[in-house]
């Protein structure tokens, strides 16, 4: 099929490369016109933390179920100057006046008293807000911004707390990465032209992926930085597959087929291979809906977008593009090109390697294998949860409120838990609420608790907590957990009061032991498809249990790279983290979703030419050989194009996106270098023709489906073929 429909878009060239031209221009335009909003919302419906939001939204504090903020200041004369008092008074008045549903607490109100320090020179203001869209509170935080601009007071500093005034979020990274990918494909190709091929073809998938992902937020809840992800994940396979197809019409040039057998045979081969590849990845992407959470399944809705958008052009479209290019391929030359295509897999040096891994495999084996588990160590070690502002670099005028709320109250002010109490009807006791706050106030970790304030119609207070500790602190969450399942049960006891404890580190609490819970069931359905998939393209038992096995060791390795970096702090300054924090809950389903559809391209890539090799000699330590001296520079270059365009990602100011470009960044170098030049033949080389060992009963159940060409067909009767048709 794909041998046909690379002919097909070869001989109606013209036609393809102007609907694709069509295609992208609509799609982009109805983005622009029609395209949804981003909102990054991360809820767990039924967790206690939701629930309680619910019960605000629905009891008269409507308010807090929405955004919140700080206005942070710090006045060298102190706070109640009577012109700084002034100031800041004029300032909240300003915000409630000027911005639809805000309600200001301000330090200078008798019941907030406990918003000013000790020290009397930092106060802070909390802003609630009304829910609303996403766009309309970035425009909040800008407007906000603008009026805090206007103070010009000696002496008094002012920062705002809160991710709707994070600053320098989102920054066009992906730039940087296709520049990079430029430089790997000239040094892969040694030609302009062969080098523009991938580039435009990927930047044409991926310019629909992300238009399709704007409209697709009309009817999800994509978060802010999908799109961004869908970049970073679709530029890189979208460049990687055109590379495979263009390196293998190149091949075909040199072993004499004419341009249209060339572009037929690559199709029957590298599109066959590219077609279970990206299905693989959107297969492993969709794994993320057992997690039955609205927020992974849009970032997976997202990341299939891109994967299958630059899939399908570099099946139809760079055939198309390749029509016009012709022999010209290798034109516009570079003076370091050099003929190394011409040079037989017998004699090539990646060969050679294959030799050397096969006349010692234990070695080998032992040794990337050895290198691999230490990586993976810190796996063991992982802690979900989600960094907080004080993880954001010091330029963000969000980590300079935390920085100021840490010196004036410390660190706990910057998360506070909300304790919603409801009162079960006249069952009540007199006061419970109060015995509830003493009780708290005693608890070990707790530094400040606010009176209970009660709902208009009195049968729901709420009671805001300070914990000693920063939110994304191991004792902070540990606090959370013991007021849950001690304090709070033995304070109310039969009381005939209710408490739920929320705010966003309750929130992420939940969060994150969901997905600890759910990770196992998400990789057990992904691991499983995949066997299944294999077990019928190869048609082995061992081929696909080695696979899965080794696509796991490259997920470890980068679970522990990610686990060292961002929470253990290690070489933090050189990827932009100002400080150590929990792994991002989300990001550990993520990362083995995408890193495991990429870990099986490569895998497929290396093992369809084996089993190619193999269906042809029957030889397997011949197979191998030959298969790794055909695909190992292509896969090197593919990796390094990926590495590149996911280290880019790591230069943005968003530490989900730097977390998650190095995670992907490890795992696909791990992969292309360790696993598939060094554990992959060795292993292959011991266990010789037990590879492709399939019992006869199962043999004659699955069905046939190959992606290596098929020897029956050969290049150029699947051109003929075409053009009969």
């Amino acid at each position: 099929m794909t041998g046909l429909l690379a002919a097909y878009c070869y001989r109606r060239r013209r036609l393809v490369v102007f609907g694709w031209f069509v295609l992208l221009v609509c799609l982009v335009a109805l983005a622009r016109i029609a395209g949804g909003e981003s909102k990054t919302e991360f809820q767990l419906p039924g967790s206690e933390s939701q629930q309680a939001f619910d019960i605000l939204a629905e009891k008269g504090f409507s308010m807090r179920s929405g955004v919140e903020g700080q206005i942070v200041f710090e006045a060298q004369a102190g706070v109640n100057d009577q012109r700084v008092r002034q100031t800041m008074e004029g300032l909240f008045r300003k915000i409630e006046e000027n911005v639809p549903g805000a309600s200001v607490t301000s330090p200078y109100d008798e019941e907030a008293s406990h918003q000013t320090a000790a020290s009397g020179d930092i106060a802070y203001a909390t802003l609630d807000f009304a829910d609303r869209r996403q766009e309309d509170y970035l425009a909040v935080g800008h407007q906000i911004k603008e009026y805090r601009d206007e103070i010009d007071v000696p002496g008094l500093r002012i920062e705002l707390g809160g991710d709707i005034f994070a600053e320098g979020a989102m920054s066009p990274t992906e730039i940087l990465g296709v520049a990079a990918a430029v430089v790997v494909l000239l040094v892969a190709f040694g030609s302009l032209l062969a080098m523009g091929l991938p580039i435009v073809t990927g930047l044409f998938g991926i310019g629909c992926g992300i238009a399709l992902v704007r409209l697709a937020s009309n009817f999800l809840d994509m978060p802010v930085f999908t799109s961004q992800m869908t970049a970073m994940i679709g530029i890189g396979v979208g460049i990687d597959y055109a590379l495979f197809i263009v390196t293998r019409y190149r091949q075909g040039l040199l072993e004499g087929m004419s341009p249209e057998g060339a572009v037929a045979h690559a199709g029957d081969t590298s599109g066959r291979a590219v077609l279970f590849a990206g299905s693989t990845v959107i297969i492993s992407l969709f794994g993320l809906f057992v997690m039955n959470l609205d927020g992974m399944r849009s970032l997976a809705v997202g990341a299939s977008l891109g994967v299958l958008m630059t899939m399908l052009s570099a099946l139809t479209l760079l055939p198309a593009v390749l029509g016009f290019v012709g022999r010209n391929i290798d034109r516009l030359g570079l003076p370091h090109r050099h003929h190394a295509e011409a040079t037989t897999s017998l004699t090539s040096v990646w060969r050679r390697w294959s030799r050397v891994i096969q006349r010692r495999p234990w070695p080998a084996l032992a040794l990337s294998l050895s290198l691999l588990l230490v990586l993976a160590l810190p796996v063991f070690f992982m802690r979900f949860g989600f960094a907080d502002a004080g993880s954001r670099p010091q330029s963000d005028t969000t980590r300079r409120a935390y920085d100021l709320l840490s010196e004036g109250f410390g660190p706990g002010f910057n998360g506070p838990f909300l304790l919603v109490a409801q009162v079960r009807g006249d069952s009540a006791e007199p006061g419970a609420l109060d015995e509830l706050s003493e009780e708290l106030r005693r608890t070990q970790g707790v530094q400040f608790v606010t009176p209970p304030q009660l709902a208009p119609d009195g049968d729901v207070a709420i009671l805001q907590v300070f914990p000693a500790t920063a939110p994304q602190d191991t004792a902070t969450s540990d606090l959370v957990r013991r007021l849950r399942d001690d304090v709070i049960p033995r304070a109310v006891g039969h009381s005939g009061v209710s408490v739920k404890v929320s705010g966003q580190t309750p929130a992420s609490e939940d969060f994150a032991t969901y997905t600890f819970n759910r990770l196992p069931l998400v990789m057990g359905v992904v691991l499983l498809v995949s066997f299944v998939l294999l077990l019928i393209v190869f048609r082995s038992l061992i081929v696909p249990l080695k696979a899965i096995a080794m696509n796991l060791l490259s997920i470890g390795a980068a679970y522990g790279v990610v686990v060292a970096v961002f929470q253990w702090g290690w070489a933090k300054e050189l990827v932009g983290v100002s400080k150590a924090g929990p792994i991002e809950a989300w990001m550990p389903l993520m990362l083995f979703a995408i890193v495991f559809g990429l870990s099986m391209d490569y895998e497929v890539f290396l093992l369809s030419r084996i089993r190619e090799e193999y269906d042809r000699t029957g030889d397997n330590g011949v197979a191998v050989a030959d298969g790794l001296a055909a695909t190992a520079r292509v896969i090197t270059a593919a990796a390094a194009v990926m590495v590149c365009v996911f280290l880019s990602f790591v230069l943005g100011g968003m530490r989900d996106l730097k977390l998650f470009g190095l995670g992907l960044a490890v795992a696909v170098f791990v992969d292309a270098s360790l696993v598939r030049m060094v554990l992959v033949p060795s292993a292959m080389e011991l266990l010789g023709n037990l590879n492709w060992w399939l019992p006869g009963w199962l043999d004659r159940v699955i069905p046939s489906v190959h992606i290596e060409a098929a020897p029956s067909a050969p290049a150029e009767a699947v051109g003929q073929v075409a053009e009969a048709n």
